[in-house]
């Protein structure tokens, strides 16, 4: 058997060892041929079977998972995501009458609106809400599989050895029942960071690769893998060495992952004693045990929009509240920062809320603040709800996008209004809530006097601020390896931004990415950042980096890197400083 590599992306780190099992796609089976007009209600009904049969299947599915307690938090929340698209006129409906105008066979017409939806979505500039679509797909795969009269769950695991799955895509329902199956990790051809298959992946902390293109094509049942999610790569049929080699990894990485957890309780210190802040990112409330298990000090990133998203209609100010609170309180008494909703002007939301104007370039349009202070009555909504919360614990308020003084008297002005209509009501608030902003476009950083006269915390989201300093869109196939954190500019603007809040004495952190890459800590150390906000599975690596490093011996190192233009000589000092 021949022996050869596929590169993907990397969405959940660790390395895998086992036989590949290939998972069918139903997508690539589907006919089209016309139906009798006599059979055109048969054919409708048809489909309404499949859709209950598949709302049945995930119910059951959950149920289950329940029973046996071993549920991850956001894994309630893809099944109530992926049934309401399956209640959704725009799935659910519209192909009928494709069926009855067209007269073709249910499949077909599924997948004829399937497209339509995808369009609509592949026109989304915010990479979060574009990877949506992927949902979309999902689902309809399921309901492709029962109008095919094949199975929705998962192949059994083989026995003898641990096994792999190969898929052209799976939704988060097929990756929980990991859970079920023991199996060892996935790859598929499709994915990006930010899906929901990816973020479910790393809840479990199975190692995966999506993104492979043609894994599904190119493998085959039976055949031997090595997935390494750490460095974006499956090796198919690897020879004798290259088994030993991985095997030993393998090991090294199970063991150290077994000493970094015995660190969960040990305060953040660098060697030179300068105490640092860990803390975590979340998207729902079910992350709060991912949170305690790493020990993080509290929440530094709640991006709230995942409420907002892929629902009928938005949240009240009631389920807000309870979802705050519910964070709030299981922490404790640790710091929760939520930020307010960062949604784009996207057609699906712009109809959801009875908006006729829908942006030409989301990325740079109506979004996060800019949309809140467009839609005063769902942004007091929002600020209602987090205000109530707040009584129940430390919570404290983030502003997103934020590119002016302006916007930030608009909002803070927003704010009063929202404790002034909580104090008619009667209801319980803490009146001293900190208010911050994020620093994630270059403008906020090359004013940022006004930003730290009138704020109380800044956070720095270093996605955007990438993205938006070199005119990337990094998931943008086409200019992905564009998109580079050690880009010159993005260190001095970093050296700005961090250098100017620690002289006014206003706390700052970095929410994006780069705070979980243990590779950029102690550069981040070394330009004076002492709090960090990462996903709940990054958070034991940096920190052993952080109990590690020596600011005083990094800093003439990353002073260096500060001066530096050349993005070599910047990997070369980057080395150096991890060495």
């Amino acid at each position: 058997m021949i022996s050869f590599a596929l590169h993907g992306v990397g969405v959940s780190g660790g390395i895998a060892i086992g036989r590949a099992q290939l998972v069918s796609h139903a997508m690539f089976e589907v006919a089209h041929y016309t139906v009798p007009a006599a059979r055109v209600d048969e054919e409708v009904a048809r489909l309404d079977l499949a859709i209950r049969e598949v709302q049945q299947e995930l119910a059951a599915l959950l149920g289950a998972m329940k029973r046996a307690g071993e549920v991850p938090g956001e894994f309630g929340a893809f099944v109530d995501v992926h049934g309401m698209i399956l209640s959704d006129p725009t799935l659910s409906e519209a192909p009928k009458k494709i069926i009855a105008e067209q007269r073709c066979n249910a499949e077909w017409a599924l997948t004829q609106q399937m497209n339509v939806l995808i369009d609509q979505f592949d026109q989304i500039e915010d990479p979060y809400l574009r990877e949506r679509k992927a949902d979309v797909v999902q689902v309809v795969e399921r309901v492709l599989k029962r109008l095919m009269g094949k199975p929705g769950t998962l192949p059994g695991a083989v026995a003898e050895e641990r096994t792999i799955l190969v898929a052209h895509d799976l939704s988060p329902a097929d990756v929980i029942q990991f859970k079920q199956h023991h199996f060892a990790a996935f790859l598929t051809d499709l994915g990006g960071v930010t899906s929901h298959t990816a973020i479910v992946a790393r809840s479990l902390a199975v190692p995966a690769v999506v993104a492979t293109h043609n894994a599904r094509q190119m493998i085959h049942d039976g055949e031997l893998l090595i997935v390494d999610g750490t460095n974006h790569v499956v090796i198919v049929n690897p020879d004798r060495a290259v088994l030993a080699e991985y095997r030993l990894k393998q090991t090294e990485h199970d063991l150290e992952r077994q000493k970094l957890r015995r660190l969960r309780g040990k305060p953040a210190q660098t060697l030179d004693g300068h105490r640092v802040e860990l803390n975590a990112n979340i998207e729902l409330p079910g992350d709060l045990g991912q949170v305690v298990d790493s020990g993080a000090n509290g929440v530094g990133l709640f991006r709230s929009e995942f409420l907002y998203l892929n629902r009928d209609g938005l949240p009240t100010e009631d389920e807000q509240f309870e979802a705050y609170r519910a964070v709030a309180a299981g922490l404790a008494g640790k710091p929760v920062t939520i930020r307010t909703f960062d949604l784009g002007a996207d057609k699906q939301k712009a109809e959801l809320e009875g908006l006729s104007r829908v942006a030409p370039n989301p990325a740079l349009g109506l979004r996060a603040v800019r949309f809140c202070l467009a839609e005063p009555k769902l942004f007091l909504t929002q600020l209602r709800a987090i205000l109530r919360a707040t009584h129940y614990g430390r919570i404290r308020i983030l502003i997103p996008m934020l590119a002016s003084v302006a916007e930030i008297d608009a909002t803070l002005a927003m704010i009063e209004q929202a404790k002034e209509s909580l104090r008619d009501r009667g209801e319980p608030f803490d009146a001293d809530v900190e208010v911050g902003g994020m620093i994630e476009i270059p403008a906020a950083v090359l004013a940022m006097g006004g930003f730290l006269a009138k704020l109380d915390f800044l956070s720095i989201g270093t996605n955007d601020l990438i993205q938006y300093t070199l005119a990337v869109d990094r998931s943008d196939e086409a200019v992905s390896h564009l998109y580079d954190p050690l880009h010159p500019a993005i260190i001095k603007l970093l050296a700005l931004a961090i250098g100017a809040a620690n002289r006014a004495r206003v706390p700052i952190a970095v929410c994006g990415e780069m705070a979980g890459e243990v590779a950029l800590t102690r550069m981040l150390l070394g330009l004076g950042l002492r709090d960090f906000s990462m996903h709940p599975a990054d958070l034991p690596a940096v920190k052993q980096r952080v109990l590690t490093s020596d600011v005083a011996a990094s800093r003439p190192i990353v002073d260096r890197m500060k001066r530096t233009d050349s993005p070599v000589k910047l990997a070369a000092l980057l080395d150096r400083l991890n060495a």
